[in-house]
């Protein structure tokens, strides 16, 4: 779109909403020579490569644009290219859109049947990749899974172990304690994932599973959006509100499955254990509670004052293996990952430290040190035995004693009438 002019320093282009211009590099025509050429005027100035089309030229150069009868003749002739150019994109886009409009039903429903094609298609694939069965669907208000499986965690370990899932009439409300990493959160989890994905036609990760019709699945998990302009706590309160409150018309029926995954741990241990107890004493007060699947570190509730004695409730727990009950060596607890009656009093929360290390051993700035993890281990030791925790003590802080305990020694040795001061603190701090 550009035409080389006689002299090599001028070239004329067309510019964006401007037309055609005479570009002149380098210096601007003074009023002296505007004067001898009549036709000349000036019309911007500056570096606008990316908006003038040009055959060739410098994009670093200083650029002075001028009108011409040239340019002028240009502008009747062709005009803005650029505008008609976007014109006739307008033209051809709106004809496309109008033709496509008519058979718009039609393509709708092309679309829709390919994306439910493309689910039954993937939710086939992979039932039967990973053995899943049919679910039985029931109007009973129960729910009987056996040998159930996460769906995506049996994906990321070597061995995944299954757990059974039983809610009938009675104990409709499941606590459920145990260690960290002992599998409790994924537990619930693939619990809600089996008993959704039995409600839209998919088969489920289970040896066998009869779910009871479920009008909705409440969760109260601690997870949190970046966007999300409430604490975790704060937003696990208003999950959990809506859950209880019969003001709020999605509230949780007996049809409804409830998960609270460690509910009240965002705040006082004390405060914690209240709201966790006053929600299940909720639940235990309904004639007809929903399904509710909790789990706690929270075990100072477990006393007669902050749970009632129901029908309602039961214990469960992930099971450990260690050598005997009063065993706190962390080298010698095995998580088992299996779901059986009971609840823990402890949480292993070093062993969990240690299994963390162990996992990271390729990002070893991600791992807790090893000195860290015993000396842990050393004060919860003389917590849980009433005793004294005793002074940590490295080479540092025994240097450092020593530098004190020798520094007491000379001011006691220290003659204040004969002394010199100065010898003495010089040698005190020889710094």
């Amino acid at each position: 779109m550009g035409k080389r002019a006689a002299h090599n320093s001028q070239i004329i282009g067309s510019a964006c909403k401007k037309g055609y211009l005479m570009c002149i590099f380098e210096d601007k025509l003074d009023e002296t020579t505007l004067e001898k050429l009549q036709d000349f005027e000036f019309a911007v100035s500056g570096w606008l490569e990316k908006k003038v089309v040009y055959v060739d030229g410098d994009g670093d150069t200083k650029k002075f644009f001028y009108r011409t009868s040239k340019t002028r003749e240009l502008d009747n002739l062709l005009g803005d290219i650029y505008h008609k150019i976007l014109d006739m994109e307008r033209v051809i886009t709106g004809d496309l859109v109008s033709h496509v409009l008519l058979f718009s039903t039609h393509l709708l429903k092309a679309v829709n049947f390919a994306a439910e094609l493309d689910c039954f298609l993937s939710l086939s694939l992979i039932a039967r990749q990973n053995n899943y069965v049919r679910p039985v669907l029931t109007a009973n208000s129960l729910l009987d899974i056996q040998n159930g499986r996460h769906v995506l965690q049996e994906m990321t370990v070597d061995t995944f172990i299954p757990n059974d899932t039983k809610i009938l009439d009675n104990g409709r409300i499941n606590i459920i304690t145990g260690p960290n990493y002992s599998g409790k959160s994924i537990y619930i989890k693939q619990v809600a994932l089996i008993v959704f994905l039995s409600h839209i036609g998919s088969f489920v990760p289970a040896d066998a599973a009869t779910v009871g019709l479920t009008d909705r699945i409440f969760c109260a998990m601690g997870s949190k959006l970046m966007t999300a302009e409430q604490s975790t706590f704060m937003i696990d309160l208003h999950q959990v509100g809506m859950m209880l409150s019969h003001l709020v018309p999605l509230h949780a029926s007996s049809r409804s499955l409830c998960l609270l995954d460690e509910f009240g741990k965002g705040t006082l241990t004390e405060d914690g254990i209240g709201l966790l107890g006053g929600t299940i004493n909720h639940f235990v007060a309904s004639d007809d509670p929903p399904k509710v699947l909790v789990c706690t570190h929270l075990t100072e509730m477990f006393n007669e004052s902050c749970l009632p004695k129901s029908e309602k409730i039961r214990f469960y727990t992930m099971s450990v293996l260690r050598p005997d009950n009063k065993c706190r060596d962390i080298e010698d607890i095995v998580f088992l990952y299996r779901l059986v009656p009971g609840h823990a009093l402890l949480s292993y929360g070093l062993h969990c430290a240690r299994l963390a290390g162990e996992s990271q051993r390729v990002a070893v700035l991600m791992c807790v040190p090893d000195d860290v993890i015993r000396r842990a281990a050393c004060i919860l030791d003389a917590i849980g035995n009433n005793k004294h925790v005793e002074r940590m003590c490295n080479e540092r802080i025994l240097a450092q004693d020593q530098l004190y305990k020798d520094a007491v020694d000379k001011m006691l040795a220290f003659d204040v009438l004969k002394g010199d001061l100065d010898l003495f603190f010089q040698e005190i701090f020889p710094s």
